[in-house]
């Protein structure tokens, strides 16, 4: 049993009994024999009861002073932790005519100490059972909130865009069997609407209400030969064809297939997918508001389309061919042109061409080279071989571009000044809203202010929806950002420069398998993984 001690209040002093431990327990802590004595404003000497402690053997009572000292009762002393999340007390010891405490003082201490809520009967009940003193007992604990889901939607068909070509056993790539167009038939599901789950508000033990996180929404976004469920939860095709994600919007279409892109057909616009079986000849253009596919080969020709651009056996630009697609640009090989893909590039080949991915960039199969020009990616550039022995001039840079974090910043800026407008304009709209279900006539000028008030709110929601959306793939990109390298499996030769975000290192001695990465604000070369 720990040791311990008691107060003894007489009409004409004050005396202390000390209670030796046995057993192995615990001996009395000065300090808080000290501490005890001064809040229960008892006279005493320290250096008396520190030695009458030090020399405790058997039960023992000192005088502490020749006074009259009132009854002490039992005591609680209540704690509250920073975030008020838990309150914690103990018990100080009444002397021995003093009175003990109830469950009716606890509850009266604690409501004192404004704890209201996440009492713990069980604590109390145990205290009252058992009473221990100096030992701290939580009394009260909060309630965390319960945070809620956003929205996701499910989508029935392949939208990985990071699909790659197959490497065949020889090293080559098989750039004709892609299957990157996923086929639809008509009534088939494509997508579900999870709707977003509102967390659940918590609260400390002061009764302070704590806000779950604020849980994002979504909407199904669809084109042309899709059909909405009467829930708006899901999408169904409307007819045979191809299903694409382009920007987070779902299209469905029959594709457009010619045999080649020249003076027979003159330049092609299509809303869906475009299929070329053969060639796309120079000066001619091809865009598509999904994906287009080119069988033959493109040569000095502008293809444009906001999904992805496959071209079987590559492109030869002649110093004027262009290439722009918001999602991937795969070709055997890229010569002599522009290039710029908001997903990643990946070819057998690249020469004296300008490239720029969102992603990165993959240059691989038996060839696997970049020379000339300029490649840049935002993670990954991978090749075999960057530059020539020839010590052509060659550049390839990684990172996100001052512009991009610039418009980061402005959609953080963007967002937070409309989250004002709304926070002061739907509440507006609220009470317009309880005067006119209460019967109160509104003027026919207050009813055009609410008009075009609702019009403002409408279109700030909207532009908060497309915001959020922007934000959230900037904000992915500049994570990857610090993971970003260049890739090469083969050789760096004499006249490459390679830049990650704002340095960048010229070689001027051939490195073979390496990886190029920033640290400590330098271009460094390390080993391969």
């Amino acid at each position: 049993m720990d040791a311990s001690f008691q107060l003894i209040c007489g009409d004409k002093e004050t005396k202390l009994k000390l209670i030796p431990a046995t057993d192995g327990g615990a001996p009395i802590d000065v300090g808080v024999l000290v501490d005890y004595l001064n809040v229960s404003k008892v006279e005493f000497l320290v250096p008396e009861v520190s030695k009458a402690v030090a020399e405790l053997a058997e039960e023992t009572t000192i005088t502490l002073n020749k006074n009259k000292t009132p009854a002490v009762s039992e005591h609680l002393v209540l704690n509250l932790e920073e975030d008020n999340m838990v309150c914690t007390g103990h018990f100080l010891p009444p002397s021995d005519k003093g009175a003990l405490v109830n469950r009716s003082d606890i509850l009266a201490a604690l409501k004192n100490a404004g704890v209201v809520y996440g009492i713990l009967d069980d604590a109390i009940d145990a205290y009252l059972r058992n009473r221990e003193y100096f030992k701290e007992i939580e009394f009260a604990r909060g309630k965390e909130p319960v945070q809620g889901k956003d929205a996701e939607v499910e989508y029935f068909f392949n939208t990985d865009l990071k699909a790659r070509p197959t490497l065949k056993e020889d090293g080559s790539v098989d750039f004709f069997n892609l299957n990157i167009i996923n086929h639809c038939t008509d009534g088939e599901l494509l997508a579900r609407l999870h709707r977003e789950v509102p967390g659940v508000y918590g609260s400390d033990v002061l009764g302070g209400r704590i806000k779950p996180m604020d849980v994002h929404r979504k909407v199904l976004r669809f084109g042309r030969n899709i059909r909405l469920s009467e829930d708006k939860n899901e999408i169904f095709a409307t007819c045979d064809g191809h299903v694409s994600l382009v920007e987070g919007r779902v299209f469905v279409s029959n594709v457009m297939q010619v045999e080649n892109v020249d003076t027979a057909t003159g330049n092609i616009e299509y809303e869906g997918n475009v299929q070329v079986n053969g060639n796309v000849a120079t000066n001619f253009s091809v865009k598509a508001r999904g994906n287009v596919e080119v069988r033959g080969v493109v040569e000095g020709a502008e293809i444009e389309a906001g999904g992805n651009i496959t071209i079987a056996r590559g492109m030869n630009g002649m110093s004027r061919g262009v290439l722009k697609a918001g999602g991937n640009v795969i070709a055997q090989f890229i010569e002599n042109s522009s290039v710029e893909a908001g997903g990643y590039v990946e070819a057998g080949s690249i020469m004296h061409s300008q490239v720029l991915a969102g992603t990165e960039v993959h240059v691989g199969g038996k060839r696997g080279f970049i020379s000339g020009g300029k490649v840049a990616a935002t993670t990954l550039v991978e090749a075999k071989i960057l530059g020539s022995d020839m010590g052509t001039d060659t550049v390839v840079e990684i990172g996100i571009s001052p512009t991009t974090k610039r418009r980061h910043k402005e959609l953080e800026e963007l967002i937070d000044n409309n989250n004002k407008t709304l926070a002061r304009a739907i509440p507006i709209l609220e009470a317009a809203r309880d005067k006119y279900q209460t019967g109160k006539e509104l003027s026919p000028e207050q009813i055009d202010n609410i008009k075009g008030l609702a019009a403002v709110v409408r279109e700030k929601k909207k532009e908060q929806h497309d915001c959020y959306e922007e934000l959230e793939t900037i904000t992915a990109l500049l994570a990857d950002e610090k993971k970003s390298s260049v890739v090469v499996r083969d050789t760096v030769y004499p006249g490459v420069k390679v830049a990650i975000s704002d340095v960048s290192k010229i070689i001027k001695e051939p490195v073979q398998y390496c990886r190029f990465v920033k640290e400590r604000g330098d271009v460094k070369i390390v080993g391969m993984n």
